[in-house]
């Protein structure tokens, strides 16, 4: 199928294993509650480095504006995306290797000057997704205000859950 029978996305994610899913399957609830269209797929830096270039190329043409890359290990995932496109790069990595994700944060935050790649925190790929949004939302004003709307919720969230620990816990307030 072409890219012209396919849907515009504005953000491609991408992950170096099917058991990265689990965690980078967080990314999709996110984009899905701002309505911001995206598409996914395995890709790995190491075994299929060919594919890279081929989705950048095949997903910029479907529109997309930010990428999204989560992998664990070595994690090169990120940097060779940034590597072959000058649009936005967000490196997520994984704790999925008996170094509990270190070395996957090293991989993803130590980036040769000129080929940056955005680092979140080892499995918080929730960041990702609202970075993500933030980006796109620097040219989206209806974006922006649901980012400001969905942080006023968040704060809400905070002081209610304050206000459970004075009145129904006892805590002095």
């Amino acid at each position: 199928m072409s890219d012209e029978n396919k849907s515009p996305i504005l953000v491609g994610v991408v992950m170096g294993s099917d058991s990265d899913t689990v965690t980078m399957s967080k990314v999709r609830g996110i984009l899905d509650k701002f309505g911001i269209p995206y598409a996914g797929m395995i890709c790995s830096a190491h075994r299929t480095p060919e594919d890279v270039p081929a989705t950048i190329q095949s997903w910029v043409a479907r529109g997309c504006k930010v990428f999204i890359a989560g992998a664990g290990w070595a994690a090169h995932l990120a940097g060779a995306f940034a590597a072959n496109t000058t649009l936005p790069v967000i490196g997520v990595p994984l704790a999925s290797s008996k170094l509990s994700g270190l070395d996957a944060l090293l991989a993803t935050v130590q980036m040769p000057a000129g080929i940056p790649v955005a680092t979140i925190a080892i499995d918080c790929p929730e960041n990702a997704a609202y970075f993500a949004i933030q980006i796109l939302a620097t040219s989206d004003a209806d974006l922006s205000a649901k980012l400001v709307e969905h942080r006023v919720t968040m704060a809400e969230g905070v002081r209610e859950k304050s206000r459970k620990l004075i009145e129904l816990q006892g805590w002095p307030g």
